[in-house]
């Protein structure tokens, strides 16, 4: 170690063999971070942390006497972790210590540097004279405040929200990791596999559209079949009409239920509704075995093609719906954003026009400031020749919407929704 004397000590450290899911988890990591600059004798000013989707923490704690940082990749179990301490009141080596032990690394490696060394510095010509780290700080004086992140990204687009610091649930079921964080922004959003499914503050945006657009735009809406959507959102929705006799809602993971029941009342709050059929089963293999010709509505509130949702965006799957449907049923779908998932936007649509005929299938858009891009889409495809236009009156949905209190769909939105920007139909087409 060099002792020459300096303004300031830096150690530059590497972790290997991590305990990977200690080094993906934000909250974790600021904690550790923390804890280690606490017991290095450190005086903490600030913490910022943003966690990465789907793999990633970064940070850095901002102390009276400098700094210390870390950045994780946790597919590769590796923490790099850079400690700079001013004076001589802060030890580093006792933080490193701590973050190899809490961390779980199997090894490290570091290399420490002396910063401003006095011998290289010399006399320089200010006014300002030099006060020891020790006696810049008056006790009570220090306010930590905490700025940690959940940030959801792709290789172009990020969308991050501040958050509380702790996650409220966090669990791995059999077919995804299923997370809820509290936000400053957006009250709690519900997170599976990295990607936000809903957030309390503006998910009515997203579950009035998928729900009253459809059967808004059907003559006598009986039978209606929801797969996916276990946080129940949908079917609160579709519960509010008379018109509707039964909802199968048809959900892959149990825990997603669960998870929604104990800590998203507002959107579970229908699902024990005696209209809803609530059945734990994966969608794909649901529609397969279906009877023919059986609901006249199929919404399917699912997430991108990735994980438990891959199968519910295949052609064979449009065509099992397709059969399910009576012959004026309706197919609403989310799907994605014409920004944020180009690519998946298109192929899902030239999917719904082979299948239904392009002069059966529609684009409606909403706006979700808790998504990524803002703006989201939903297909409607009509088996026959049905039309996306409400068939109710304007008086009548109006009344509709006040009885229940909704914040976003009304009749002239449910209009305007299907008037599409030219890039959009240029995506399409």
């Amino acid at each position: 170690m060099n002792t020459q004397r300096s303004l300031g000590r830096h150690i530059i450290a590497e972790l290997y063999n991590c305990e990977v899911s200690r080094i993906n988890d934000v909250s974790f990591v600021e904690k550790c971070m923390l804890t280690a600059a606490d017991k290095a004798g450190a005086t903490v000013i600030n913490s910022t942390f943003h966690h990465f989707s789907p793999f990633g923490v970064s940070g850095v704690i901002v102390i009276q006497e400098s700094h210390f940082s870390i950045h994780c990749w946790p597919e590769f179990a590796y923490a790099s972790i850079d400690i700079f301490t001013c004076g001589d009141t802060v030890d580093p080596w006792v933080a490193y210590e701590y973050l190899l032990e809490a961390l779980q690394a199997s090894h490290g490696s570091t290399v420490e540097l002396n910063r401003g060394q006095s011998n290289l510095i010399g006399h320089q010509k200010t006014n300002a004279v030099y006060v020891p780290e020790a006696a810049r700080v008056k006790a009570g004086k220090i306010k930590h405040t905490r700025n940690i992140w959940f940030t959801q990204r792709n290789e172009h687009i990020a969308l991050s929200l501040l958050h509380s610091g702790e996650r409220i649930f966090s669990e791995q079921s059999p077919h995804q990791k299923i997370e809820i964080y509290q936000t400053e922004a957006f009250g709690k959003i519900l997170v599976l596999d990295g990607k936000i499914v809903c957030a309390e503050e503006d998910e009515y945006v997203y579950h009035e559209m998928i729900a009253h657009v459809p059967v808004f735009s059907h003559p006598d809406p009986k039978n209606i079949l929801v797969i996916g959507g276990g946080d129940g959102g949908t079917v609160r929705e579709l519960v509010k009409h008379a018109r509707i006799h039964s909802i199968d809602l048809i959900e892959i993971d149990k825990q997603v239920v669960d998870a929604s029941i104990k800590h998203l009342p507002g959107l579970s709050c229908a699902l024990d509704h005696p209209k809803v059929n609530l059945k734990i089963m994966d969608g794909v293999g649901f529609v397969t075995n279906c009877h023919a010709a059986i609901y006249d509505i199929v919404i399917v509130d699912s997430d991108e093609p990735e994980g438990p949702g891959e199968g519910l965006f295949t052609e064979s799957f449009y065509k099992d719906i397709y059969r399910i449907l009576k012959d004026n049923g309706i197919l609403v779908t989310q799907s994605e954003s014409p920004r944020y998932n180009q690519k998946i936007f298109r192929d899902v649509f030239h999917k719904y026009h082979k299948i239904f005929g392009i002069e059966n299938v529609r684009c409606y858009l909403m706006y979700l400031p808790s998504f990524p891009s803002g703006m989201w889409s939903f297909s409607f495809s009509g088996k026959g020749t049905t039309s996306q236009q409400p068939l109710r009156s304007e008086e009548s949905i109006a009344a509709f919407c006040g009885e229940n209190h909704l914040k976003y769909y009304s009749f002239e939105i449910h209009n305007s929704a299907f008037v599409l920007p030219k890039f959009v139909k240029d995506i399409i087409k």
